[in-house]
């Protein structure tokens, strides 16, 4: 018997030797006639990291919801201290418990500092002296978790990149004012975060659970999983349908029980450049001065690399308005990695979100074919599993992946030669990822180009050419085949060229 067939559907009850800090019974969610949590039974020890697994509305985001108190659940309880809570408590109660979380969509206030974003969820930091009180505990977590960040108290959010405004958002939801701080969930917490701060994350988790302080990771990079958790729960379908001890744990078994392809099954990369001619190119000069120059052949992947905030989406906007600049012929579609900021619009339908790309495109005199449009919003709901609501419901209604599902659709379903893409696999789950993957192959043998930007060092493979970025320059490009793990993180600290 393999690994995840004897642990399916395994015992909620806490490891052997650890008390139990949190138990929740028979936890259940419904938004009218969707149940997107059934009957969670589950007992989180005290000092202990549980990493949740599941495809996209599996129901992760939203158990972790009721366990912070933002959303109340339909039927069930949580216990703690000894005390148990029917349907859950509110954001008040858990934050007194000593219950945190760094929810995926960020909910940082922009205008404000960062000092000032620590009084907003610590309404105790009011005494005179309070922002030199506040600095002094968000900066000292910040060198905590993110040694080298560079970061100050006074720093208006809404000047920080996405990933520094994650790190805030981590750094907030660990910092220690009054309550001591017993359960910190973290959902989606790298999913801005490049491998070098995101190691540094990881690193920090496994020494607060030597502290007692229990985590919960709810990642889809499996990595990370088998690197920081004691135990995996697995999720489908608004259930458990797996507990995975850590020990001799491989990342087949973890995909076998979310019921998600194995990576045996990914599609292998193949290299489809169209052939290497002047008139088979495009070229754009990007960054400072315009410097730094980049290629790439009609139907090839090219990948940007490099530690986060270092110019690459700077690079994907610049060629974007190059290519939207009047008298360009070349058509362009832009999948954007901070979804909340530049993808999604909030007050639309699922199908209005997807639909705007055909909006856009037409001319003032044509008239838009809804029925058309219908159609392919569901060709492609169904391509690349679109779940968790209805063409008519609200985009925010999703979950974080599937939001970013109806964005890849979106730029995919148009008839854009050039497709650009902002790391664009954040809060995808594996089985997704890896038919999106052999959708890029397909279309780039189609003769579509695409320019991808990717946190994640494994997606290089599928590139025909990867420029490695720093401070807004490139240092190194490498092929398929130069693009391992030591080497991109090389090239990611090399001199920027005079």
């Amino acid at each position: 018997m393999n690994h995840s067939e004897s642990t399916v559907l395994a015992q909620p009850h806490a490891p052997t030797g650890l008390s139990t800090l949190l138990s929740v019974r028979g936890l259940s969610v419904s938004f009218g006639p969707v149940r997107a949590l059934q009957s969670v039974d589950f007992d989180f020890a005290c000092g202990e990291c549980v990493a949740i697994a599941g495809h996209n509305g599996a129901g992760k985001s939203t158990l972790m919801s009721v366990l912070s108190g933002a959303r109340r659940a339909s039927d069930g309880s949580i216990g703690i201290d000894g005390e148990r809570h029917p349907n859950g408590f509110d954001a008040a109660t858990a934050r007194e418990l000593g219950i945190r979380c760094v929810f995926q969509e960020l909910s940082l206030c922009l205008n404000l500092t960062i000092e000032e974003n620590m009084r907003a969820v610590h309404p105790q930091l009011r005494q005179f002296g309070w922002r030199k009180h506040a600095r002094r505990i968000i900066e000292a977590q910040l060198d905590a978790i993110f040694p080298g960040h560079g970061l100050r108290g006074t720093d208006v959010v809404g000047d920080l990149s996405l990933t520094q405004q994650q790190m805030v958002e981590i750094a907030r939801g660990f910092a220690q004012v009054d309550a001591p701080v017993r359960l910190v969930i973290l959902d989606e917490p790298t999913s801005s975060l490049d491998r070098y701060t995101a190691q540094q994350l990881l690193a920090y988790i496994r020494e607060c659970a030597g502290k007692g302080i229990t985590c919960i990771l709810i990642t889809h990079m499996l990595e990370e999983m088998l690197q920081s958790a004691d135990r995996v729960m697995v999720m489908r379908d608004g259930q458990i349908v797996s507990t995975l001890a850590a020990q001799n744990l491989e990342k087949e078994h973890i995909i076998r029980a979310m019921g998600q392809f194995t990576e045996e099954a990914a599609p292998a990369p193949k290299h489809v450049a169209q052939a290497d001619t002047a008139q088979a190119r495009f070229r754009w000069a990007v960054g400072p001065r315009a410097r730094t120059k980049i290629e790439a052949a009609r139907g090839s992947i090219v990948g940007f690399a490099g530690l986060a905030g270092q110019g690459q989406t700077d690079a994907l906007l610049d060629i974007y308005a190059q290519a939207r600049k009047r008298g360009s012929h070349q058509t362009v579609a832009f999948v954007a990695g901070d979804r909340r900021a530049d993808g999604v619009f909030a007050d639309w339908s699922i199908a209005e979100n997807f639909d705007v790309r055909s909006l856009y495109d037409r001319k003032s005199s044509a008239w838009v074919d809804r029925q058309r449009l219908a159609s392919l919003f569901d060709t492609w709901k169904q391509r690349i599993n679109i779940r968790g609501a209805g063409a008519s419901d609200p985009i925010l209604a999703l979950s974080g992946g599937n939001q970013q599902k109806v964005l890849f659709a979106r730029a995919l379903a148009s008839d854009a030669e050039l497709v650009l893409m902002d790391d664009p696999m954040r809060g995808v789950d594996i089985g997704t990822k890896l038919e999106i993957y052999g959708l890029l192959q397909t279309e780039a043998a189609k003769g579509r180009t695409f320019l991808w930007y990717t946190t994640e060092n494994d997606e290089f493979a599928y590139c025909d050419r990867t420029y490695v970025f720093r401070a807004g320059h490139v240092t190194r490009v490498l092929n398929a085949s130069e693009c391992t793990e030591d080497t991109l993180l090389a090239a990611s600290f090399d001199e920027v060229p005079a």
